[in-house]
């Protein structure tokens, strides 16, 4: 094609005229996105907030383990993003709070200051000007060190939890005290000046005098999970978040002997059925709370980071602030992907519907955060709550329906192993873990190093690591509730043309296997190298001859999927094209670049294998889904060929 051989200054030129013509040329495909409230770099929300702090005036600060594209404290204000501070891997995310002038939140260990450190950030200049040394415990990594912190005066509070204990300096950084307890968590500062003190897994709030005495304790219900405190001054009650199985925020009365005094938010949030489907999120339908706030005019804000585990802390859950005029009701979200992660488009909604690896999404220009798919106390086993789990964060989404029940499989950004989940309608929206492959459900225990896919009758397709061959494990049936059923691997020996393997993608419709080359010698085994191989009528036993076989041209090809008659293609380091070829002539049809540049930012590329999926809707048109880790979102293209 002439696009493949084309000089380098003519084609500079040719992409100059075609941005004058663009609206004609584009017109086949739009681009759209989900998964973040703003689509544009300059304004989307930043990801998995950890820790919120709420200024006088309004000005909400949030902290981040790790936010690639903003720096690790977003600032945010009336629904926007106004900016941020640090860059992206300097906060742990865990504890942040503030005063008139500065900001304090806590240092990450892969900084020169470790894990047990904390840092003062003008609030004008934006700048660190101090960092005070909290703990001994300076090289943790996958747990917070400094689980709270709290601000009064001229006072600084710090938990230094694996050393028992609160540990009091002036905002300057000059000790002044250590308080004694037990794993401490959250802080707040009633106005006596009173400390108050969470230990999240004892359910208990512990007060203690300015001096440091113990005085009275909350003992909450066993369940409970006491993970963010604020007092409201205002009504002059100590506001608790409650990431237990209630989902929502107490009120205690706590002058004289502390009694609780109301609640707010729908008892048992997202996972709660009285007032929705189990799974489903909104307004006060809490995920997990952890931070509370409120500013001078009354408005509450309420921080969630939404179930989902991952190693590396940063990248467990989406940012998700809601915020609440002073009588209560929703005023506005902002909310966020992951890090990164992909969603699938839906086939028993044709489309309608995405389902991530742990969040469901629906509607266009942002979307909207329909369900989060993780409940942590009826499957504390489900893979994606593992913070042990190598694979890391388990948000890239693949769906298939067959006779009405849908298998997700869940991964993380270049897996060897993927997580099965299923559905029924006892659990609503929530997916029910089932096994892992390789996993005692296909007996194996070799890692998926040579491609994946499960196919849209169900069939499982998988190069298992050093065997040279690609097994198929059928889908034979779905028991009484819901969860599938597979038969023994068939195997199939990989072609030599196209060995070493490293992407499967099976169409069943149309008996069409599609195979990718990866890099022989390289340690990158998820690598694909440039060859692309489809086999027309593979079940039926053409294994042996490719046709087409596509050459790809563009560099560093990463993620590959199919639907129809077209693949689609996305490189990583180079571009942020998708590239869609024609399954019947191996031709190049279109690129998918963006034809909406004002308001979707389509990120640098595809950093992940599974990073794209694809399904052809009823009236043919193709819904294409891309990982954007640039703007924690999931890209949308619409194409019409």
């Amino acid at each position: 094609m002439i696009r493949k051989t084309i000089h380098a200054a003519f084609l500079g030129a040719l992409i100059a005229v075609s941005a004058a013509i663009a609206p004609a040329c584009q017109a086949q495909y739009t681009t759209d996105w989900i998964a973040n409230t703003y689509g544009t770099l300059a304004a989307h929300v930043g990801n998995t907030a950890r820790s919120m702090w709420v200024a006088p005036e309004g000005v909400i600060y949030t902290a981040s383990f790790w936010d690639e594209n903003e720096g690790g404290v977003a600032i945010y204000q009336n629904g926007v993003s106004i900016g941020s501070i640090g860059i992206h891997n300097e906060f742990q995310g865990g504890a942040i709070t503030g005063n008139a002038t500065s900001i304090f939140a806590a240092l990450q260990s892969g900084t020169p200051y470790g894990s047990a450190a904390v840092g003062r950030y003008n609030r004008a200049t934006q700048k660190r000007d101090l960092v005070i040394d909290v703990s001994v415990w300076n090289a943790v990594s996958k747990a917070d060190v400094i689980t709270g912190l709290a601000t009064a005066g001229s006072l600084l509070y710090a938990s230094d939890f694996f050393d028992n204990r609160v540990r009091v300096f002036t905002t300057d950084g000059v000790w002044q005290q250590d308080i004694k307890i037990s794993s401490p968590g959250a802080l707040a500062l009633d106005g006596a000046g009173n400390i108050w003190v969470a230990q999240k897994n004892a359910a208990a709030i512990v007060e203690f005098s300015a001096a440091g005495a113990p005085l009275d304790t909350i003992q909450m219900p066993a369940a409970s999970r006491p993970s963010a405190l604020y007092f409201d001054a205002a009504s002059g009650r100590l506001m608790v978040g409650d990431e237990g199985p209630d989902m929502n925020i107490k009120l205690y009365n706590i002058s004289g002997t502390p009694t609780l005094a109301g609640t707010f938010g729908i008892q048992g949030g997202y996972l709660d059925t009285t007032s929705g489907i189990k799974g489903q999120v909104g307004d006060k339908r809490f995920t997990r709370i952890v931070g509370i706030g409120k500013d001078s005019a009354g408005n509450l804000y309420v921080l969630n980071n939404p179930w989902g585990g991952s190693w590396d802390l940063g990248r467990n859950g989406g940012t998700d602030i809601h915020a609440y005029n002073s009588a209560g009701t929703l005023q506005w979200k902002l909310q966020s992907l992951n890090f990164e992660g992909v969603a699938a488009p839906d086939p028993s909604t044709d489309a309608a519907y995405f389902y991530g690896g742990t969040n469901i999404y629906t509607g266009s220009a942002g979307g909207t955060f329909v369900a989060n798919t993780v409940d942590p106390f009826e499957y504390p086993s489900d893979p994606r709550l593992n913070m042990n789990d190598t694979e890391r964060d388990e948000h890239f989404g693949q769906l298939v329906t067959v006779g009405g029940n849908r298998i997700l499989v869940a991964s993380g950004q270049n897996p060897a192993a993927f997580y099965f989940f299923h559905f029924n309608a006892a659990n609503g929206y929530i997916a029910i873990p089932d096994a892992s492959l390789p996993g005692r459900a296909f007996d194996t225990t070799r890692p998926v190093t040579g491609g994946f896919c499960i196919d849209s009758r169900g069939g499982v397709w998988a190069g298992l690591n050093r065997t040279n061959h690609i097994f198929h494990y059928p889908l034979t049936g779905f028991d009484g509730e819901g969860k599938p059923l597979w038969g023994a691997a068939t195997t199939i020996s990989i072609p030599e043309s196209i060995r070493p393997l490293t992407r499967i993608v099976y169409l069943a419709d149309s008996d069409t296997m599609i195979l990718a080359q990866g890099i022989d010698g390289s340690p990158d085994w998820t690598a694909i190298k440039s060859r692309i191989e489809v086999y027309h009528g593979w079940s039926a036993g053409n294994t042996t001859k490719p046709d087409p076989v596509i050459n790809l041209t563009s560099a560093n090809p990463k993620s590959i999927t199919a639907a129809g008659n077209y693949l689609f293609v996305g490189y990583v380091h180079t571009v942020p094209n998708v590239d869609a070829f024609n399954l019947t002539t191996g031709q190049l049809d279109t690129t998918l670049i963006d034809s909406s540049p004002a308001t979707v930012d389509v990120g640098n590329d595809v950093d992940s294998m599974y990073g794209l999926r694809a399904y052809m809707r009823s009236d043919g048109e193709y819904v294409i889904t891309k990982d954007n880790y640039n703007g924690s979102s999931v890209v949308v293209y619409r194409w019409t060929p």
